[in-house]
């Protein structure tokens, strides 16, 4: 990596130092992550996602909304004399925490139960809180920090966080013609775009054994998924690659969802019409927000089968590209669509400036009491 490029990454990436800024900054996720669970089912009802499309997909935003309040707990005593700890986010093209973020909670899970069994408990230290408070006049500080501390560990033993390996799991759909049908889905949080990304793959197998209990292709499907997981690899070369290397799994379409980028005014910076959007809505707190949500799909058109030796042959996708204007072919897509979520205010703002790069994008509006307005 040059010096140049680390200074980028540096300028992108920000601390927060006071108290009130983060915590507003984990209550606009928190918020956010609500109505992303309200869009998936408004997706699932349009018959854009299947059933178990939009539960594998809710499963994802319910694990990221838990790695929040994970670390919004870490980083509750932020900018405070006794806690030396501060979220670092990605404020470029971003929004989100840092990918170190995730490794470092990661790293505290598997030791969660140490500190857990080495602390006092929530209602010990809430005691000696009230103690110091009403006994000693004097601020409790340090037992707050301690607080935060053992809430964060306590929700990291609870489970059920979006890492930044989520490794890959088969979902039973169906058997047809001989063959049984999977949806494999995975995701990962990406380290150069500090974004989380999910992955969904409709598979058939003609294995003779099913293929979450073959120990001689599942343990390799996976590890081959989980490394070409890469934002930067396009997903006709994923799937090309893992139908050559997998002659009995043969996958019929591959979707990659970037949950993000996740604008705002107060937090973020951002260039074109986006920038200009949040700036002309001037929307009070809670509703200066707008997240992207971008899925690539790849769908095989046909099959052909091709010689493997002198008296054998095997099958293999022939994947349909995007026809227009070659942008299939650049991107490794069939179709790439783009969506947003955001307030009021800020659609308002979008739909008075109008700009071009937005006009083919999905909008969803979050109205009165988080209600999900699907519109163009």
């Amino acid at each position: 990596m040059t010096n140049e490029v680390k200074a980028q990454l540096t300028n992108d990436h920000t601390e927060l130092y006071d108290t009130l800024v983060a915590r507003r900054y984990f209550a606009k996720f928190d918020r956010i992550s609500g109505h992303l669970a309200r869009v998936a089912g408004e997706l699932e009802s349009e018959g854009t996602l299947t059933r178990t499309e939009a539960r594998v997909l809710g499963r994802y935003l319910t694990s990221l909304a838990t790695t929040f309040r994970a670390l919004s707990c870490k980083y509750l005593m932020t900018g405070r004399s006794d806690s030396p700890l501060r979220l670092t986010f990605d404020r470029h093209e971003s929004g989100f925490p840092v990918v170190q973020e995730l490794m470092m909670m990661a790293v505290d899970a598997a030791q969660a139960d140490k500190h857990l069994s080495g602390s006092a408990s929530v209602e010990e230290l809430k005691e000696r809180m009230i103690r110091r408070i009403v006994g000693d006049l004097a601020l409790p500080t340090d037992l707050q920090f301690a607080l935060s501390q053992r809430m964060y560990y306590e929700a990291l033993a609870q489970g059920g966080l979006f890492l930044a390996r989520n490794d890959p799991d088969a979902q039973w759909i169906a058997d047809k013609k001989g063959r049984r049908q999977y949806l494999v889905h995975w995701a990962v949080y990406d380290t150069q775009l500090n974004l989380p990304v999910v992955y969904l793959l409709d598979l058939e197998d003609s294995g003779k054994r099913p293929l979450p209990n073959d120990d001689s292709r599942w343990p390799r499907a996976q590890h081959h998924l989980m490394a070409q997981s890469m934002a930067g690899l396009k997903l006709l070369t994923i799937a090309q690659g893992f139908d050559t290397d997998f002659d009995t799994l043969h996958p019929k379409r591959l979707r990659r969802l970037h949950l993000g980028p996740m604008y705002s005014h107060s937090f973020t910076l951002q260039s074109g019409p986006i920038s200009d959007v949040l700036a002309n809505a001037m929307a009070p707190e809670g509703q200066d927000w707008a997240l992207v949500w971008t899925v690539e799909d790849l769908n095989s058109d046909r099959v052909e089968q091709i010689k493997d030796g002198w008296f054998s042959t095997v099958e293999r996708q022939i994947f349909a590209l995007d026809p227009f204007a070659g942008i299939g072919a650049d991107t490794g897509t069939t179709r790439m669509e783009r969506m947003v979520v955001l307030p009021e205010r800020p659609y308002q703002a979008l739909a008075e400036l109008n700009p071009p790069g937005f006009r083919d994008v999905r909008k969803f509006v979050v109205g009165a009491g988080g209600r999900i307005i699907a519109t163009r």
